[in-house]
């Protein structure tokens, strides 16, 4: 029995439209809150296969989604370079080492022996493979990796930013150092999603959360000809595993999208139909309820109605236009997935 979220990436008919949120195994719910203060802090639980794989689980049994998107965190490749990743409190993610210079890239570990590191996400996946066949339910299991862009821009500025100055300043003035990181980035996370696919998953998500740093004439360069270099490896070996690609906050450069992919993920800031009219007879496409609208049922309630009037229920899957906030009641959550499936017919 084939699995409806794996059809749907594919752009087969389904019964329904599936549903899944960006983040959805995450603060908002007391049960993962419970999971990760045992785990003592968020690295502990992304480095415990038990812990990830329970916290992975909950939101299909408590929320209701048609699909588990894997427990884990995009840092954890750059860490495995050997760069000294930190969660602080109240901070976010921060690396003490950031790169700086050649020197600073030759250090880091690269290649199948960096991925081969990630044993930790790989015995995850093997756990949520078994728990996932034995229920039943034909779950699918998304695995996922930061773009190399969105991973570069953390390595080289050591912490998030607004404004991406340090980064953007290598762009313009040593674009050749730049493109050194990017290229042993890529090659690590091809090598990284391939044990992902080896170990159980079904579906692979490519995040690019910083797309919308780069200007138009730039963003290929640096970014999507990355993406879609990853995309095309797996595709080459694994044809059958879809691929989602979700470059946030490009929509003035859709004209510009190509690559062998089979979903593109639509930011909440972009209207579907000029998704739809410009990359819907190219790929599925997945999205894109602004996240805030989940404060409200009637607002979440408009929300899915007006995606639904737009795509139909073909070629598409509801999502959220990027992650659910923490502060975000269950309720709400529970009222958005089940919305998706009273208007797509579950």
């Amino acid at each position: 029995m084939s699995k409806i979220f794996v059809d749907a990436c594919l752009g087969k008919e389904t019964p329904y439209t599936p549903v899944w949120m960006m983040r959805q195994a995450g603060r908002y719910l007391p049960e993962y809150m419970a999971v990760r203060k045992e785990a003592g802090n968020f690295l502990n639980l992304c480095h415990n296969p038990k812990a990830a794989a329970e916290v992975t689980i909950q939101p299909l049994d408590i929320v209701g989604v048609d699909a588990a998107i894997l427990f884990s965190d995009i840092l954890v490749i750059p860490d495995e370079m050997g760069m000294d990743l930190s969660f602080l409190q109240g901070e976010g993610p921060k690396f003490s080492d950031p790169i700086t210079c050649d020197e600073d890239i030759d250090r880091l570990i690269g290649g199948d022996e960096a991925a081969s590191k990630l044993t930790y996400v790989f015995d995850t996946i093997k756990l949520l493979r078994k728990r996932l066949d034995e229920r039943g339910d034909e779950i699918a299991l998304i695995g996922f990796t930061g773009a190399p862009w969105t991973l570069a821009t953390y390595m080289i500025e050591g912490q998030g930013t607004k404004t991406y100055n340090i980064c953007k300043k290598m762009m313009y003035s040593n674009p050749d150092l730049l493109h050194k990181i990017l290229k042993k980035v890529t090659e690590v996370v091809k090598l990284y999603m391939e044990k992902q696919i080896q170990a159980g998953i079904d579906v692979v998500q490519i995040f690019d959360s910083w797309a919308s740093a780069i200007e138009t004439d730039k963003y290929d360069e640096f970014s999507w000809s990355y993406m879609v270099e990853i995309a095309e490896y797996l595709k080459e070996k694994y044809p059958e595993i879809p691929i989602i690609m979700f470059p946030k906050g490009i929509s003035a450069f859709y004209d510009k999208v190509y690559g062998n992919f089979d979903v593109f993920g639509v930011d909440w800031a972009t209207p579907m139909a000029l998704a739809k009219e410009k990359l819907g007879d190219k790929y599925v496409l997945q999205g894109n309820m602004e996240p805030c609208r989940l404060y409200s049922k009637e607002m979440i309630t408009e929300s899915v109605e007006n995606i639904q009037k737009v795509m139909g229920s073909k070629r598409h899957i509801f999502n959220l236009g990027h992650g659910i906030l923490p502060d975000v009641p269950v309720e709400n959550a529970k009222h958005f997935v089940s919305e998706c499936q009273r208007v797509s017919g579950k």
